[in-house]
C-alpha cells in the first residue's frame, strides 16, 4: 500500500470517526431537553437603598436567555411571599422536566450574609434586628434546595447581588458581600464579585457583570467556563481591578449556552482534513488537500505550509508517488527477467530512426517500460507535425517546449562511468554537456509534485533543500540501480527522466 493511499485511508476513517463524534455532540445539545430558568430583578425598595439596575439587569438577561431557548419566568420588584412562590414553582418545573433539563437561577438586587448563610432580600423587607433576618427574607439555599431535589443534571446559579449592606447599622449584621455557599453536584455557581467583596452598580443602564454575561453568552460553541472566564477578565477590566467575578463548579457534563454553528457533512470533512494536514511536515497530504479543496477558505494557509516545506525539505524530492513499502521476501521467489538492455536496445532505434513505428514497437513490447514516457512524447511530437504538416505549416519548424516528465534523449545507459562534475552526455538540451553538481544549483524544469503552485518551484534553486546535496543524490540514485527495470525508474522528476536515468549511471559508477 502506497504512503498516499494509507493517507487516504486514514483520513477517510478519521473523519468518519470525526464526524460521528460531532453528530453526536449536537443530538445532545438539539435533544429537546428542557431548560428553564428563573429570572429576578429587585431594585424598587420600600425601606433600603433602591437600586437602579437590577430592574434592566433582569430584563437584559430574560431575554438573552430567550433566544438561547430557555423557558424564562421574570419577575421584577418580588415581594417575600412572590419570591417564595416563584421559587417553589421553579423546583416543580425543574423536576417535571426530568434529568436531562437544565435549570437557570439568576438574582440581581440586595442580598446580604448572616452567620455563613446568604439571605435575597424581597422589595417588602422590613428589618431592625438581625435575629429578624430569616422571617423577611428569603434565604439562597431555598434555591439549591429545590435543584437538589429535582435532580436534574445541570443546574446554574448566577448571583449580582453583591451591593452595599442596607442593614450595615444593624449590630450583628454589617458584613459586606456574600458568603461562598455549597451547592449540589451538577451545579455551576457565579457570583459578580469575590466572596466578602462588594459589587459594583453599573452607571450604563446595567451592572458591568450581567452587561458582559449578555454579551458572551450568545458565542456559538463556548463552554460556560469559557463563558465567565470572559465575564471576569473584561469586568475586572472596566472596573479597574476593583471588582473580580468568582464562580465555584461542580458540573459533571459539558455545556454551552449557544450551540456551535450547525455546518454540512461537507464542511465537517473539508475542515477534518485541514485540521488533520495543517501540522504536516509532508507536502504531499497538503498537496492532496489543495486539490481536493482548491475553494477552501484554508488554501491561503495550506499555501503558506506548503511553502514552507518546500522551502526546507521537499523542493526537490522526486514527484513520483510515494515509494512502496518493502515487503518481506517470499521463500525462493521466481526470478524476474532484466529487460533493461532489449530496452535499451529498442528505444536506441527509434532514436536513430525517428521512425513512429520504432516508438510503437518499443510501446507495444514495453508500455510500462523505462522509458515509455519517453517514447510516449516522441511518439506525440510526431503526430504534432504530421498535422501541422497536413494544414500546411513548416513540418520541420517543430518548437520544443517545455519537456514533459519524460527526457527527449535517453540516458547512457547503465555502467557508463560518470562522476559529480563531469558533464552529461545524453539527455535533452536543458542538462546536455552540464554535470550533477552544476545543476543541482541550477531550477527544476518541472513541478516537484503534480499539482504544487508554479510560485513554490519555479525559478527557485533545487539546492535549497537536502535531498540535492551530493549524499543524498548518490542514495536517489541507488535507489534507481536497485529498481532495475521497475517503472518508477522512469516516473516524474523535476529534471525529466534523462537526469534520472544519469543518475542511476553516476551511482552505479560508484557515486565518484
Amino acid at each position: 500500500m502506497s504512503i498516499v493511499t494509507m493517507f487516504l485511508r486514514r483520513f477517510a476513517l478519521f473523519v468518519g470517526l470525526t464526524f460521528f463524534g460531532l453528530t453526536a455532540a449536537v443530538s445532545a445539545q438539539e435533544d429537546g431537553a428542557p431548560r428553564i430558568a428563573l429570572i429576578v430583578g429587585n431594585g424598587n425598595y420600600g425601606t433600603v437603598t433602591p437600586l437602579d439596575n437590577p430592574g434592566p439587569d433582569a430584563e437584559l438577561m430574560a431575554s438573552t436567555l430567550e433566544v438561547q431557548g430557555f423557558a424564562v419566568t421574570l419577575l421584577l420588584d418580588a415581594s417575600q411571599v412572590t419570591l417564595n412562590r416563584a421559587i417553589a414553582q421553579f423546583g416543580r418545573d425543574l423536576r417535571d422536566g426530568g434529568s436531562d433539563a437544565t435549570g437557570l437561577f439568576y438574582y440581581a438586587g440586595h442580598a446580604v450574609q448572616s452567620f455563613g448563610s446568604n439571605f435575597l432580600l424581597p422589595t417588602d423587607a422590613s428589618l431592625t434586628n438581625a435575629a429578624d433576618l430569616s422571617l423577611v427574607a428569603v434565604p439562597a439555599q431555598a434555591v439549591l434546595r429545590q435543584m437538589f431535589s429535582a435532580k436534574n443534571k445541570t443546574n446554574i446559579v448566577i448571583l449580582d447581588a453583591c451591593r452595599n449592606n442596607p442593614f450595615e447599622a444593624i449590630p450583628d449584621l454589617n458584613d459586606n458581600g456574600l458568603a461562598e455557599m455549597k451547592s449540589p453536584t451538577g451545579t455551576f455557581l457565579s457570583y459578580s464579585t469575590a466572596p466578602g467583596a462588594v459589587a459594583l452598580d453599573g452607571l450604563e443602564g446595567n451592572s458591568p457583570f450581567t452587561k458582559a454575561l449578555a454579551r458572551e453568552i450568545p458565542t456559538p460553541g463556548l463552554p460556560i467556563e469559557q463563558v465567565f472566564k470572559n465575564v471576569r477578565v473584561e469586568v475586572i477590566e472596566k472596573t479597574n481591578g476593583q471588582q473580580t467575578p468568582w464562580d465555584t463548579s461542580s458540573l459533571t457534563g459539558n455545556f454551552t449556552f449557544t450551540a456551535g454553528e450547525v455546518v454540512s457533512e461537507a464542511e465537517q470533512a473539508e475542515l477534518r482534513l485541514w485540521e488533520s494536514v495543517k501540522d504536516s511536515t509532508d507536502p504531499v497530504p497538503v498537496v492532496l488537500f489543495m486539490r481536493g479543496y482548491p475553494d477552501s477558505a484554508y488554501i491561503p494557509e495550506a499555501r503558506a505550509l506548503l511553502s514552507r516545506l518546500m522551502g526546507t525539505a521537499t523542493v526537490a524530492a522526486t514527484p513520483e508517488a510515494p515509494a512502496e513499502p518493502v515487503a518481506e521476501a517470499a521463500p525462493e521467489p521466481a526470478a524476474v527477467e532484466d529487460t533493461t538492455a532489449d530496452q535499451q536496445r529498442l528505444i536506441s532505434v527509434a532514436q536513430n530512426s525517428g521512425a513512429e513505428a520504432d516508438y510503437r514497437a518499443y510501446m507495444d513490447a514495453y508500455p510500462d517500460g523505462i522509458f515509455s514516457e519517453f517514447a510516449a512524447f516522441e511518439l506525440k511530437i510526431i503526430a504534432e507535425k504530421a498535422q501541422r504538416a497536413d494544414a500546411g505549416t513548416d513540418a520541420g519548424a517543430t518548437v520544443v517546449a517545455a519537456l514533459p516528465e519524460a527526457s527527449r534523449a535517453a540516458p547512457a545507459p547503465m555502467g557508463t562511468e560518470l562522476t559529480f562534475v563531469m558533464p552529461f552526455t545524453s539527455g535533452d538540451d536543458a542538462i546536455l554537456g552540464k554535470s550533477i553538481e552544476e545543476l543541482v544549483t541550477l531550477s527544476p524544469l518541472f513541478a516537484p509534485i503534480e499539482g504544487i503552485p508554479e510560485e513554490l518551484w519555479k525559478d527557485q534553486t533545487c539546492s535549497n533543500c537536502h535531498q540535492w546535496t551530493k549524499e543524498a543524490l548518490c542514495t536517489q540514485g541507488t535507489t534507481y540501480v536497485k529498481a532495475g527495470n521497475d517503472e518508477a525508474v522512469s516516473k516524474n522528476h523535476p529534471y525529466g527522466g534523462g537526469f534520472k536515468m544519469n543518475l542511476r549511471a553516476w551511482a552505479d559508477g560508484g557515486c565518484k
